[in-house]
Parts: C-alpha cells; sequence; structure tokens
C-alpha cells in the first residue's frame, strides 16, 4: 500500500503561495500562522507592482500535464507543482489561500464538519446545516490575507460570479476582499483589467466550471477537456491584460480522480451495517471522511472500518492524523473535536459514498479530498511582464 502524501506546509503548498503574494508586494508580513505558511516568501517569488491569481477550481498539476493540447497556453508556462493540503476539497483549500495558514489552524477541515457538542453537520461550503447556522466570522475568526493586505494598503479584489459575493462561505475565507461580479468570461476579464489599474494590486479571479464538468462527467471526458480549453483561453486573455511590471500566477484548489468504485454506507449488505455501527455522524467527502463515533464507540469503529475498507483506504484515529502532519504542524485545541474520530481516505478510485442522506455527491463521477498525488499536486504556473 502506498503511504499518504502529507502536504508540505512551510515549502510549498497553498498556504506558503498566498504568504507569498504578499511578500510580491513588498508587504512585510506579520508572525500570524508561521506553522502553517503565513509569514515571509517560501516560495521565493520575484517582486511585482502588481499580482494577478487566476485560481482554477480542480485543475489538478496531474490533470493538466496529461493534456497539453488541450491547454497549450498553460503548459507551456514556467512553473512547479504544490500540495493542496488536506483535504484536498474547495472548502478546505480556499480557506487556506484566504488566511495564509495550514487547515490546522484556520479550521476548516473539511466539507462537512460537525458542530462540536452540537449532534449535527454544518456544510462548510454552502453553509447549511441540521442546526443552527454558527457565524462565519466565528467558525473561522483568523484574520484573512485579504484584511491583512487592505490594512497595510494594498488594494485587494476577488473577481468572480456574482451569485459568490454575498455567501457566509466568502465571509469565512474572503473577508476584507473588493468583491467584482463577474458572470461571463469577457466580465471577468474586464473586472480583472479594472482591478489591476490600481498600484500594488492584488487581484483574484475564479473559474469553477473545470471541477463542475469534473464531477458530471469525469476528469478527461469531453465536456471536461472543452472547458480546459476554455480555462487556457481565459488564462491568455488575463494575460494580456497584466500592467508592465506585474505577475501572473495560475494555481487551482485540488486535482481530481474518476471514481470506479463506490462503497455505498446506505447499502443493506451486512458489511455496510458494520460501517454504520457506533457512528453518529457521517461528515467529510467521499474521499475524506470524517467519521464521528458515539461515546465509547471510537476503537470498534476504527477496527471495523479498517477492516472493511482494508487495501482501499487509510483509515486513522484522529490522533494519527493530528500526529501525522495530515492538517498541518499544529492543529488548534478548539478545532480537535470538529475532527472525526475516525478518518477514512481512500488511495484507491473508490469514494465511501452515502447515497440516501447524500445523492447528489454520492453520483459523482469525478472526486477529489484524498492524499494522493492526483489530488494533492496542484501547479503553480507564471506569467510575467516584469
Amino acid at each position: 500500500m502506498t503511504a499518504p502524501l502529507i502536504p508540505a506546509y512551510g515549502e510549498a503548498s497553498l498556504a506558503d503561495l498566498s504568504s507569498s503574494l504578499l511578500a510580491v508586494l513588498g508587504m512585510k508580513t506579520d508572525g500570524t500562522g508561521s506553522t502553517g505558511g503565513g509569514t515571509g516568501n517560501p516560495l521565493g517569488l520575484e517582486p511585482a507592482g502588481r499580482v494577478l491569481l487566476f485560481l482554477v477550481d480542480g485543475l489538478g498539476a496531474e490533470l493538466l500535464r496529461a493534456h497539453p493540447e488541450t491547454a497549450p497556453f498553460l503548459s507551456a508556462r514556467p512553473g512547479r507543482v504544490l500540495t493542496a493540503g488536506f483535504p484536498a476539497t474547495t472548502a478546505t483549500s480556499l480557506g487556506t489561500l484566504g488566511t495564509g495558514l495550514a487547515p490546522g489552524e484556520h479550521g476548516m477541515l473539511g466539507y462537512r464538519l460537525a458542530v462540536p457538542g452540537a449532534g449535527y453537520l454544518l456544510n462548510c461550503l454552502r453553509w447549511t446545516a441540521s442546526g443552527p447556522l454558527i457565524p462565519p466570522d466565528e467558525w473561522q475568526p483568523t484574520p484573512t490575507v485579504f484584511e491583512r493586505a487592505a490594512a497595510a494598503g494594498i488594494p485587494v479584489s476577488y473577481v468572480a460570479p456574482s451569485a459568490f459575493g454575498p455567501t457566509p462561505f466568502n465571509r469565512a475565507v474572503y473577508r476584507g476582499v473588493g468583491f467584482v461580479g463577474a458572470d461571463t468570461l469577457d466580465d471577468r476579464v474586464e473586472g480583472v483589467r479594472a482591478a489591476l489599474a490600481e498600484p500594488r494590486a492584488h487581484v483574484t479571479v475564479y473559474y469553477g466550471d473545470l471541477d463542475a464538468a469534473g464531477h458530471r462527467f469525469g476528469w478527461g471526458s469531453p465536456e471536461w477537456l472543452e472547458q480546459l480549453a476554455v480555462v487556457d483561453g481565459l488564462a491568455e486573455r488575463l494575460a494580456g491584460t497584466l500592467p508592465p511590471g506585474s505577475a501572473m500566477y495560475v494555481t487551482a484548489d485540488h486535482g481530481m480522480v474518476n471514481i470506479t468504485e463506490r462503497i455505498d454506507v446506505d447499502d443493506a449488505a451486512d458489511w455496510a451495517a458494520a460501517l454504520r455501527e457506533g457512528v453518529a455522524l457521517l461528515g467529510g467527502d467521499g474521499r475524506a471522511r470524517h467519521v464521528y463515533t458515539a461515546p465509547g464507540a471510537a476503537g470498534a469503529v476504527l477496527d471495523t472500518w479498517r477492516g472493511v475498507l482494508a487495501g482501499k483506504a487509510w483509515v486513522v484515529s484522529r490522533e494519527e492524523a493530528v500526529e501525522s502532519g495530515w492538517f498541518g504542524p499544529r492543529v488548534r485545541s478548539g478545532w480537535l473535536p470538529r475532527i472525526g474520530d475516525v478518518l477514512a481516505v481512500p488511495h484507491t478510485d473508490c469514494a465511501i459514498v452515502a447515497s440516501v442522506a447524500e445523492p447528489v455527491e454520492s453520483s459523482f463521477v469525478g472526486a477529489h479530498g484524498s492524499l494522493t498525488a492526483a489530488e494533492q499536486h496542484v501547479p503553480l504556473l507564471e506569467v510575467s511582464t516584469r
């Protein structure tokens, strides 16, 4: 069995990208996030007068490398590979990019997490729950990189579909940013062009349709390749907006694998009933499950899940995941109860689904979240007019 790919926190992770981009603009970062990559310029990026970050949801480095003919502009750019962080999912990765911290510091530790002591789950991306919603400023209280940049006099903008502006999730991870609603590709290009007119501008532009195509049809499908071509064309257009002395970086929040096997905890089989025994809440998602157990049942649940998922998933206790650095060098004590008592993380192309409770996610062809290279490795590509 292969070993988990532990993210390179402090060296080559999305958290290190956030702090490095601030340093590119000449901002001297404070000590916040010293264990998560929140200081200095760990990626060694060269100074620039303005910075544009093109964030493509789901553009894994291995996925891009497999289709250079569909993305000739991006494939010709110089760059390197970063690790997304664990879990390799949008809610966590955007929390990492938005704070410059490893997940164990910012607390956005998965797609669905238990609200400690409350007996229900919070969907951290959609900000829905079966109980009272937690204010985003309380769930993720750390100052964002955008708040820090704005306080230092750096104009910060986020260009994305207009529906994303007022969401609680964006309040959690994008506080302090100037939101620019842009629904079409032309709108996004023009929104970026206007934002880059400001000296020392820090601009992020988001594109999510590649990930959506991957979930529905699988990465490498004709529909996914069509979206990859759109991404490549948009990247070239965005590069054309750069004023002299600027830098554009292209990255992603995670990669993806195509699912060939579904292990359904809602199945009627005896093995599925065994997986449900002693489980109070099932969080996370199909590639990174947080399993919250009934009082006193953690040991038995760990043994059962290890037995049923042997050869298919890494199954560890909360303590083992934390000690192994899955969430970063340190996990804040207040965030520990958000982590499952047991974590189940597939390393084959399977997903641990719950077809009754999660019918939409259970049908996904492409999925992500695990500690495999296909999901962890994201590109960092550069276009410069320095």
